[in-house]
């Protein structure tokens, strides 16, 4: 540990650069237990306990600096600028971007390479990402059947209307036929992905509901035949072994175990939520599609043609590709740089290769 001296055993003044290190330690601890403690603040219940229990444990990780740093803790400092814009936002909106983002913080601790830092508090940080890993999760499900739907539907309207207008007006075409097209394409693709949506996320509604037990076979469990138990071919049906089975058909008959609805799987509740509804899909669908449609529409719509107006659309629609990719990266856990970056290499690929083709088949730029 910095500050022994392995000749005497002495203990020797901490260096300017271990103080430096040990204070942005602090603020940092002290930073990232304000965001938890925000978020507690937005939750109840057991999600609040693991926030708050989160934050006293941050908590032990500052005395642990401010006990090496002695008469050197100075004044407080302030935590880098990202945990403390993490926990400005942790207090006014307390959403799964915050938690996706403190995964990815806690995730990079430095602890486990820092000999100042106790084994313990580098175990401390890894589990601690695990934990928030859970708590997003349970956003990320909330989420997932409606964000899918409008980031998918986003990105199709930017990228496949930025390949539509660019090829049409790498042709020749004159700026109406262009900006028709657009405008053809926004609602024909709007209409398209809406309506897809729908059908989709219905049919899986629907599979998984035909999957759910029948709201009458709670109430036949109390008249079966002990001895012949046609209760285990349930359990053995929904795939356990058939000794579980057995056993646990054996408990539900006599009143020991729980006596909830013979399915032996996961509540088909929690799998509608992670889903979401066809029409919220469709209507989300629908309008995320339509907004990233317009965006490459805008400079046809305000008198630009030719190269110029590709190339304001190519900007805005690059801009926006950065914006959904980033978004999608910090939800999943992520790199939201890496992210960004992909998701512009795709839509700018797609739009390349049509503005190619237009070049090929029409008269040249207008």
């Amino acid at each position: 540990m910095a500050g022994v001296s392995l000749q005497d055993d002495t203990v020797s003044p901490p260096t300017a650069a271990d103080v430096r290190r040990w204070r942005r330690y602090l603020a940092d601890e002290r930073a990232e237990a304000a965001v938890y403690r925000n978020l507690a603040a937005r939750r109840s219940g057991e999600e609040r306990a693991i926030l708050a229990a989160l934050a006293e444990a941050e908590g032990r990780h500052a005395e642990h600096w401010i006990d090496l740093l002695g008469d050197e803790v100075g004044r407080p400092q302030r935590g880098s600028l990202r945990t403390r814009v993490l926990a400005a936002l942790a207090k006014r909106f307390g959403s799964v971007f915050v938690l996706a983002l403190m995964q990815r913080a806690e995730d990079r601790s430095p602890y486990a390479d820092d000999a100042d830092a106790t084994a313990r508090m580098a175990a401390d940080e890894r589990i601690h990402g695990e934990v928030v890993r859970g708590l997003a999760n349970r956003g990320r499900m909330r989420l997932s059947g409606t964000f899918r739907a409008a980031v998918f539907g986003a990105n199709d309207g930017l990228v496949s209307n930025l390949a539509l207008i660019i090829g049409i007006s790498a042709s020749g075409a004159d700026r109406h036929v262009v900006l028709l097209s657009g405008v053809a394409g926004l609602l024909a693709g709007a209409l398209s992905m809406g309506a897809g949506e729908y059908v989709s996320v219905r049919s899986q509604r629907e599979l998984l509901e035909a999957s759910a037990p029948h709201p009458e076979a709670r109430d036949a469990v109390s008249d079966l035949d002990v001895d012949a138990n046609e209760l285990a071919l349930v359990y053995r049906a929904r795939g356990m072994s058939e000794d579980e089975a057995t056993a646990h058909a054996a408990e539900v008959l006599s009143g020991i175990g729980e006596r909830r609805p013979a399915t032996g799987s996961t509540p088909v509740g929690d799998d509608h939520e992670a889903v979401g509804t066809g029409l919220s899909a469709a209507v989300s669908s629908f309008c995320f599609f339509a907004s990233g449609a317009v965006i490459p529409v805008l400079p046809f719509l305000l008198g630009m043609q030719g190269l110029p107006a590709i190339a304001v659309a190519g900007g805005l629609v690059g801009i926006a590709l950065l914006g959904t990719g980033a978004v999608v990266g910090v939800l999943s856990g992520a790199s939201p740089g890496r992210r960004a970056f992909r998701q512009l290499a795709i839509g700018f690929g797609a739009a390349a290769v049509t503005y190619g083709l237009g070049l090929l088949f029409g008269t040249g730029p207008a």
